[in-house]
C-alpha cells in the first residue's frame, strides 16, 4: 500500500516550505537550521479515536514532570503495571482498546500523553522527550510488568529498556526501527542541503544532552534479553513491515507476528492482536514467549 498522498493544498504548502527553506538555507544556514529543528519537532494531529475520551474518563487523572515540564498521565485498575506509548502526533488515549483487557488480566495500566501532545503542553516534540516521559514513568509506577508502543513509541520504548527502564515483556505494534534516519528524509522532503541538515542534528544533540547514536534501535534492540512480540502489517504505508521485523530480528527474544488488512493506525485496536499482546503480556512468569 503506498503511502498517503498529499492534499493540493498540503502539496502548495510544502512547496512553499521547501523554496523558503532552500532561501534560508542560502543566506543564512544558521537560521534555516534553527527553523527546520522547529518543523521537525512539530507534531502532526490525527483525529481521536472515537472511544478515546470514554476510556480516559473511566482513567484516574495524573501528571508527572519532564525536565521540569508536567506531562497529563492516567491510570486504570490494579496490580502489576503495563506502560502504553503512543506514537508520534498521536495520544495516550489512542491505545485505549488495550485497557479493559489488560484491567481484566490484573495489571494495572499507565498512560501518557507525550510533551507536544494531546493533552500535555507545548507545541514541540521528539524522539527524547518521548525517551524522557518513558523514563519519567518508570521512576513512579515502575519496574513494568510489560511496556506497548506504537511506531515511534515503539522505538522510544526500545531505547528507554536499552537505558535501563526495566520491563519484563514488550510488544511493539509498526515500530520505527531508524528513527534517526528520519533527518534525512525530512531533510530531502523540506528541501535543505546537507550542511544544513548537519547543523540541525547538531542543534538537536545539544539540546537533549544525547549523542546521535544514543537513538539506534537496532543496537539497543540487540542488548536486550526481555521477551519481545511484534505486531506489524505487512501493508504498513508509514512504517515499512522491514522496520519491525528488523527490530525483531535484532532483539535476542524477539518474534513478530505480521498482520494483513490493518494498516499502521487500525492495528492499534483490532481484537487480535490486543488479545494476543494481553496474552503475551499474561505469561510474563512463565519461560518462553507465547509468539507462535
Amino acid at each position: 500500500m503506498p503511502a498517503p498522498q498529499p492534499s493540493p493544498r498540503a502539496s502548495r504548502r510544502l512547496a512553499a516550505v521547501r523554496l523558503g527553506m532552500r532561501t534560508l538555507g542560502a543566506l543564512a544556514p544558521p537560521l534555516a537550521a534553527r527553523a527546520a529543528v522547529a518543523l521537525f519537532r512539530r507534531p502532526p494531529g490525527h483525529r481521536a479515536w472515537e472511544g478515546e475520551s470514554a476510556i480516559l474518563n473511566e482513567g484516574r487523572s495524573v501528571s508527572f514532570s519532564v525536565r521540569g515540564a508536567p506531562v497529563s498521565a492516567w491510570t486504570w485498575g490494579a496490580g502489576p503495571s503495563v506502560l502504553l506509548v503512543h506514537g508520534w502526533g498521536s495520544r495516550g488515549g489512542r491505545l485505549g482498546s488495550f485497557v479493559h483487557p489488560l484491567v481484566a488480566a490484573g495489571f494495572s495500566v499507565v498512560a501518557f500523553d507525550a510533551p507536544g501532545h494531546g493533552a500535555t503542553g507545548g507545541r514541540l516534540s521528539s524522539l527524547p522527550e518521548f525517551l524522557f516521559a518513558i523514563e519519567a514513568a518508570h521512576q513512579i509506577y515502575g519496574p513494568f510488568a510489560g511496556i506497548i508502543g506504537h511506531s515511534l513509541g515503539g522505538a522510544a520504548a526500545t531505547l528507554a529498556v536499552g537505558r535501563g527502564v526495566r520491563a519484563q515483556r514488550v510488544v511493539l505494534l509498526a515500530p520505527a526501527a531508524d528513527p534517526a534516519g528520519y533527518t534525512r528524509r525530512f531533510a530531502e522532503i523540506i528541501g535543505i542541503a546537507p550542511a544544513v541538515r548537519e547543523r540541525m542534528e547538531g542543534r538537536l544533540v545539544r539540546e537533549f544532552g544525547l549523542r546521535w547514536a544514543e537513538f539506534d534501535v537496532l543496537s539497543a534492540a540487540r542488548r536486550l534479553a526481555v521477551p519481545l512480540l511484534v505486531f506489524h502489517d505487512e501493508a504498513d504505508g508509514e512504517v515499512p513491515f522491514r522496520e519491525g521485523a528488523a527490530i525483531a530480528s535484532a532483539w535476542p527474544s524477539g518474534s513478530i507476528v505480521p498482520t494483513r488488512g490493518l494498516g499502521h493506525r487500525r492495528i492499534v485496536h483490532d481484537p487480535a492482536v490486543v488479545a494476543r499482546a494481553v496474552e503475551f503480556l499474561a505469561a510474563r512468569d512463565s519461560g518462553a514467549a507465547l509468539a507462535r
